[in-house]
C-alpha cells in the first residue's frame, strides 16, 4: 500500500540526534560545546535565535525550569539508568548526595557539592531531552556573559537589588522578557548574575550506559518495587491509567471536599490575589467553574503553605484508608504509581460528577478489579512501564492514556481526542478505535473545546522539531502534537499480537480485546509565537481539562467494570 506520512524528522535534527549518540559512545566526558554548531543548525521551533548574539529567553527560561537551581555549580552531568550503574562506574551511593529538583520535569537527580550532578535516566528519549536542554542553557549563559561583561560600567558585582528594567537594560531584553527572568531566579537574580558574569558555562557530559538491556533493567527495578508492595497485582484484573499523581486520587477519595473549611480558610486569610479572586466569583456565579475542580486546585496550593503541610500525610492516610495506595519509585526512574482497589472505594466519598446518583455506585463492593495509575513518563518510558506491567499482570482490561500536547488547531485548554497516531520512534502510523469522543468529555468541560476524531504526531522530543515540520504536519493534518501515544501503541500492539511492534508501517489496532482512550489537552499553540511543545505552563486554567479528562476516563472505567461485574453475577 503506497502511504503518504509527514517527514516530520527532517536532515538537521536526524544529523543532531546522530551527533548526540555517536558522541556519547565515547567512555569519557564530551563537551556539550561539541552540539551547539548542530544545535543551533536544527532551527528548533523551541530556540528559533540559537544562532544570534541576541538572548533568546524562552529558550532560556524553557531549559532553566528543566534544570535544577544548583546548575550553575555544576561542571559535569552524568547520566544512568539505576543506582547500580553508578555504583559500577565508580559512583558509590550516589543517592546520598543531595537530592536536587527542577520545576517541570521529573527525574531523580543528585548533586555531590562539588561540580557534578547525576541524573537518572528511564530511556532514550530522556538523553533527546537532557542534551538539547543543556545545550540551549549553555548557548544563552554564554551570550548572558557576554551581554554583561561587553561594559565594566555596565553591571558590577555591587548590584543586589535588581529590578526588571535594570535587567531589561543590561540584556537588551524585553521588560515583559526580563521580568520573567525575574520571576524565575527570585531573590538570587544578582546572585545567578554575578556567577554568569565571572565565568563561562562549559559543561561535559557522559552517559554511563547506552544498552536497551539497562533501560530494561531500571525498569524491571521500578515494577519490582510496586509488586513487592501491592502483590494483588498479579491475580487481579487491571485498569491502566497514564495521568498525573494528583485528579484521579481527587475525584476517588473526597478528601479535598471533605476538607473544605480549612482550605477555604487558607484562601481567605492567605495572600495569593488569584485564589481569593476566584473564589469570590464562585461565590457569586461570575464565573461557571466547577467548584470541586477549584477545591483540588486549591488543595495543593494549601499544602505547599506552612499551616497546611501537615495536610500531605493526612491525605496519604485518608487515601489508603479508602483503597488508594501511592507507590514511590525507588532507585530507579521517577514515576510514582497508584494502586487503587475498586472495592474499598467510598462511594459517599467519591466526586459527585462520577454518578447521577449514590446508589450507581454500589456494584464496586462486587468488584474485584484494581486501577493502577501512573505519572506519564516521558517518551519512549512509556513503552518499557507498559510491556513490563502486562508481562506480570493477568489481565489487562483497558488502556486510558491522558497528557499534554501541542495544537496546531486549537487554544489553550481545548481537548484532542485522536484515532490516528503517527510515531516518529517507530515510523507506525497506528490506527485505534478510542473509546472516547467529544459526548464523554464536553459534559464536564466549561472554558475549552473538545476536537474529536483527531491525527496525533509523537515526536521524539520538545527540541527536535522545526518550523518546517510544523508545516509539513499540518498540511498532512497532524494536529495533536505530542510524546507518549506512539510508544504506548507499540505496547499495545505486543499484548495484543504474537510479535514485536513492525517498523514504518501502517497497524491497524482495530478489534484489540481491551480498551484504548487516548485524551490529550492542549498546554501549547506552537504557530503561535513563544507557544511551542513544552513550553506552557497550564497553572489553573489546565484544572478544567485535566478534570474533565479524567471525569470522562472514570466513568468509562466503572461503565465497563459495571457490566463486568453484572455479568459475573
Amino acid at each position: 500500500m503506497e502511504r503518504t506520512v509527514p517527514k516530520s524528522a527532517s536532515d538537521e535534527i536526524d544529523l543532531y540526534i546522530r551527533t548526540i549518540y555517536s558522541l556519547l559512545r565515547s567512555t569519557t566526558d564530551v563537551q556539550i560545546r561539541s552540539l551547539e554548531e548542530v544545535h543551533a543548525g536544527m532551527n528548533s521551533s523551541l530556540h528559533i535565535e540559537a544562532r544570534k548574539n541576541n538572548l533568546d529567553t524562552s529558550a532560556f527560561i524553557y531549559a532553566t525550569l528543566r534544570l535544577p537551581s544548583c546548575i550553575a555549580e555544576v561542571n559535569t552531568i552524568v547520566l544512568g539508568q539505576s543506582r547500580l550503574v553508578f555504583a559500577r562506574h565508580g559512583y558509590q551511593e550516589v543517592e546520598k548526595w543531595q537530592q536536587v529538583f527542577t520545576k517541570a520535569r521529573r527525574r531523580p537527580t543528585y548533586y555531590d557539592n562539588n561540580g557534578t550532578l547525576a541524573v537518572f535516566i528511564a530511556s532514550q528519549s530522556d538523553i533527546e531531552d537532557v542534551v538539547p536542554v543543556l545545550t540551549a542553557f549553555q548557548i544563552e549563559w554564554n551570550k548572558i556573559h557576554n551581554l554583561l561583561t561587553r561594559d565594566s560600567q555596565l553591571f558590577t558585582d555591587q548590584d543586589q537589588n535588581i529590578d526588571p528594567s535594570k535587567l531589561a537594560k543590561w540584556l537588551d531584553i524585553s521588560l515583559d522578557d526580563a521580568t520573567r527572568l525575574n520571576t524565575i531566579w527570585g531573590k538570587d537574580t544578582g546572585v545567578v548574575l554575578n556567577k554568569i558574569a565571572q565565568q563561562r558555562c562549559n559543561f561535559k557530559i557522559r552517559l554511563l550506559s547506552g544498552s536497551l538491556s539497562e533501560y530494561w533493567r531500571a525498569t524491571r527495578i521500578w515494577y519490582d518495587n510496586i509488586e513487592k508492595s501491592q502483590p494483588k497485582l498479579l491475580d487481579r484484573p487491571i485498569y491502566f491509567i497514564s495521568s498525573n499523581t494528583h485528579s484521579i486520587p481527587n475525584l476517588l477519595s473526597g478528601f479535598a471536599l471533605a476538607n473544605k473549611q480549612p482550605i477555604i480558610k487558607y484562601i481567605e486569610e492567605g495572600t495569593d490575589k488569584n485564589l481569593q479572586a476566584e473564589w469570590k466569583d464562585l461565590q457569586a456565579s461570575i464565573t461557571p467553574s466547577s467548584l470541586e475542580n477549584f477545591l483540588y486546585y486549591a488543595l495543593k496550593k494549601f499544602q505547599q503553605s506552612e499551616e497546611g503541610k501537615s495536610y500531605l500525610s493526612l491525605q496519604n492516610e485518608d487515601e489508603a484508608h479508602n483503597g488508594i495506595v501511592r507507590v514511590p519509585s525507588e532507585h530507579s526512574f521517577d514515576v510514582e504509581t497508584q494502586v487503587i482497589e475498586l472495592n474499598n472505594l467510598d462511594p459517599s466519598r467519591l466526586d459527585p460528577r462520577l454518578f447521577a446518583s449514590k446508589g450507581d455506585a454500589d456494584f464496586l463492593k462486587n468488584s474485584n478489579a484494581m486501577i493502577l495509575n501512573i505519572d506519564y513518563p516521558l517518551g519512549l518510558g512509556a513503552y518499557n512501564i507498559l510491556i513490563k506491567l502486562a508481562e506480570h499482570i493477568s489481565e489487562i482490561l483497558g488502556v486510558y492514556i491522558m497528557g499534554k500536547a501541542a495544537t496546531l488547531n486549537g487554544v489553550r485548554g481545548d481537548v484532542m481526542i485522536p484515532n490516528v497516531v503517527q510515531d516518529e520512534h517507530s515510523q507506525n502510523t497506528y490506527l485505534f478505535q478510542n473509546v472516547f469522543s467529544a459526548a464523554d468529555v464536553m459534559p464536564n468541560l466549561v472554558f475549552g473545546n473538545v476536537l474529536d476524531n483527531q491525527k496525533a504526531l509523537t515526536v521524539l522530543g520538545t527540541f527536535l522539531q522545526n518550523a518546517r515540520q510544523m508545516d509539513v504536519m499540518y498540511r498532512e493534518g497532524y494536529t495533536d502534537i505530542e510524546m507518549e501515544a506512539g510508544p504506548y501503541l507499540s505496547a499495545i500492539f505486543e499484548m495484543s499480537r504474537p510479535k514485536r511492534h513492525p517498523v514504518n508501517e501502517i497497524v491497524n489496532l482495530q478489534g484489540v480485546s481491551f480498551d484504548i482512550g487516548i485524551l490529550h489537552y492542549a498546554s501549547d499553540t506552537p504557530l503561535s509565537k513563544g507557544k511551542n511543545l513544552g513550553a506552557g505552563t497550564m497553572s489553573y486554567e489546565g484544572v478544567d481539562c485535566t478534570y474533565a479528562s479524567s471525569l470522562a476516563i472514570l466513568r468509562r472505567i466503572f461503565s465497563q467494570e459495571r457490566k463486568r461485574v453484572g455479568n459475573s453475577h
